[in-house]
């Protein structure tokens, strides 16, 4: 049985999973560096604990599925084409027009295989897609529950304080300061 939530209790509960998921992000890419490197590799030019790409695939991944159930297969799909699509445009978009900017490089990876140009490799893809269902099936549910659950005023506060630090963060460090560290 679907439940149907309120557009409100969806915005905030999209705007508070965009910034866990920038930080799960951050997390995986944290702990998959220093598995590699054999000592612990901070990631990302923040200050913050995440990863905006990360969000970014999240916003987008809510926007094709608008918040709605679906297989644990379209969600696969949708969470590898998606990402890999981000991934690779962006990386590709910063390398040309950003005087050869990587923020990231799978040439130089373990575990790179089905590596396109340094942009995207399907070990990514499919951890993405693996991701998406995860998402789908758990975490949606019940951040939609507990949102609902903190009421108007509290999930507001919650939803603003988190989005605007990354927000700010973002535009602080990747932004004004591309330098910073």
């Amino acid at each position: 049985m679907m439940v149907e939530y309120k557009r409100s209790v969806k915005i905030k509960t999209a705007l508070i999973l965009i910034v866990i998921m920038s930080i799960m992000g951050w997390i995986y890419e944290c702990a998959f560096y220093s598995f590699s490197e054999g000592e612990f590799i901070r990631r990302g030019s923040g200050l913050g604990p995440w990863l905006p790409i990360y969000g970014a695939g999240t916003a987008l991944y809510l926007f094709a599925t608008s918040m709605k159930e679906i297989s644990s297969t379209k969600a696969f799909i949708i969470g590898s084409l998606g990402s890999g699509i981000l991934e690779f445009a962006t990386g590709w978009g910063l390398y040309h027009f950003a005087d050869g900017l990587r923020l990231w490089d799978y040439n130089t990876e373990i575990w790179n295989w089905g590596n396109i140009g340094g942009y995207v490799c399907m070990r990514s893809v499919l951890l993405f897609g693996i991701a998406a269902v995860l998402v789908q099936k758990y975490l949606i549910p019940a951040l939609l529950k507990f949102v609902e659950k903190l009421g108007e005023r509290k999930s507001l506060i919650i939803s603003v304080v988190l989005s605007s630090l990354f927000i700010i963060d973002f535009l602080f460090c990747y932004l004004l300061l591309p330098n910073i560290r």
